[in-house]
C-alpha cells in the first residue's frame, strides 16, 4: 500500500519510524509548517518531519488544510491510505482521498476520552485503565468505527509521561497490526457506541493546572500525576508539550510568593484537620494537609530553577509556621 502518515510530536515520530522501518511504503508525510523554538527562536522541524527528511520521504507542510493546491498535492502522491497520529482535525476534502480511507492512532478506548488530551484525563480522573485505538476517520472526531483495540492498565502513581511512552509503544505495534488487516481486506469495522457515561478529553485549559488546595489528597495527586513530565524522580520526558505540570504559589513568612510546579507526590494517610498547614522536617518530607489525607511533594520546580527533590529544595529553603500554600 502507498501511505501518506500525518502526525506532528516526537509520538508520531516513533510511529512513523515504525511504519519504514516494518517497511511500508510511505510515499508522503504532512506535518505543520516549521516552528520558531528555543532562545534564538530559530525555526525547527518537527520530530515527524525530521524523520521523514531523514527516511528522503517527500513533506507536505500545509497552512491550511483545505488549500485547493495542498490537496492538489496529496492527490498527485496517489495514496492507498492515510495514517493520521497526534495531528489536527481533517476536513473531509483530505480524509476522503485514499481509496482505503483515512485511519488515526488515538490513545484512549474509544469511545471513551474522545479528544485532545486522553493521556491527561484518564490519569486526572483516576482511571484504573486506559488503552489506544486504531479507527476510521469520519465526521466527527474520534468517532469513526473501531478497527483495533489495546487494554493497558494504570496505577495510582503513573504519570503523564510514563503513560505517553507506554501508549507510543504499544501503539506502534497496534499500528502495524491495523495496517496488515487493512492490507489483508481483513480490518475491523465496529461501530462505536457512545452513551451518557462516556468521559471526555477536551485540551488542557491553564485554570486546569493550578492546584486547588481545597480538593482532597487523592484528586491534587492525580492532577500532578495527570500533567507530569517525569517518568521517575530524575528523568524527564522530551516532548513536554502534553505535560505542562500543576503548580501552586508557595508564601514565606514576609509574604512573598514563589510559583511552585509539582511534578511527583504521593497521598500520606492523615487524621489530621488543620486543612492547608505545612508539615516538614526540612530536611527530608514536606506535606499539605488537605480536607483528606495529606499530600506529599517528592519532586518540584520553583521559578527560575532547575526540577529538584523535595530533599534538595528543603537544602535551600527554610520553612516555618507562618509559610503557606496558595
Amino acid at each position: 500500500m502507498r501511505i501518506v502518515f500525518f502526525g506532528t510530536p516526537y509520538f508520531a515520530a516513533t510511529n512513523l519510524n515504525a511504519l519504514i522501518n516494518a517497511g511500508h511504503k510511505v510515499v508522503g508525510v504532512v506535518c505543520p509548517p516549521d516552528s520558531k523554538k528555543g532562545r534564538g527562536k530559530q525555526l525547527k522541524p518537527c520530530a515527524v518531519k525530521e524523520v521523514a527528511l531523514e527516511n528522503n520521504i517527500p513533506v507536505l507542510q500545509p497552512l491550511k488544510l483545505r488549500d485547493e493546491s495542498f490537496i492538489e498535492e496529496l492527490k498527485s502522491l496517489n495514496a492507498d491510505l492515510f495514517v493520521v497520529v497526534a495531528f489536527r482535525m481533517l476536513p473531509e476534502s483530505v480524509w476522503s482521498l485514499p481509496k482505503k480511507g483515512t485511519i488515526n492512532l488515538h490513545t484512549s478506548l474509544l469511545p471513551n476520552y474522545r479528544g485532545a488530551a486522553p493521556i491527561n484525563w484518564v490519569l486526572i480522573n483516576g482511571e484504573k485503565e486506559t488503552g489506544i485505538t486504531t479507527f476510521f476517520i469520519d465526521q466527527q472526531i474520534d468517532s469513526g468505527a473501531i478497527i483495533q483495540q489495546e487494554r493497558i492498565d494504570l496505577t495510582d502513581k503513573t504519570t503523564a509521561a510514563e503513560l505517553h511512552n507506554i501508549l507510543m509503544n504499544k501503539g506502534s505495534n497496534l499500528l502495524l497490526n491495523t495496517l496488515n488487516s487493512i492490507n489483508t481486506n481483513s480490518a475491523s469495522q465496529i461501530p462505536q457506541m457512545h452513551n451518557s457515561t462516556m468521559q471526555e478529553a477536551p485540551k488542557l485549559s491553564k485554570e486546569l493546572l493550578k492546584i486547588d488546595w481545597n480538593k482532597s489528597a487523592k484528586e491534587i495527586h492525580n492532577l500532578i500525576r495527570g500533567l507530569s513530565p517525569f517518568l521517575d524522580n530524575n528523568t524527564k520526558l522530551k516532548d513536554v508539550a502534553i505535560c505542562p505540570s500543576a503548580w501552586f504559589y508557595l508564601q514565606d513568612d514576609k509574604g512573598i510568593q514563589k510559583r511552585i510546579k509539582v511534578h511527583l507526590s504521593k497521598v500520606v494517610n492523615s487524621e489530621s484537620k488543620n486543612v492547608l498547614s505545612i508539615k516538614t522536617d526540612n530536611k527530608t518530607y514536606l506535606n499539605i494537609v488537605t480536607k483528606e489525607n495529606e499530600i506529599a511533594i517528592l519532586n518540584l520546580q520553583a521559578e527560575g530553577k532547575n526540577p529538584m527533590t523535595i530533599q534538595q529544595f528543603l537544602q535551600g529553603n527554610k520553612i516555618n509556621e507562618n509559610y503557606s500554600v496558595l
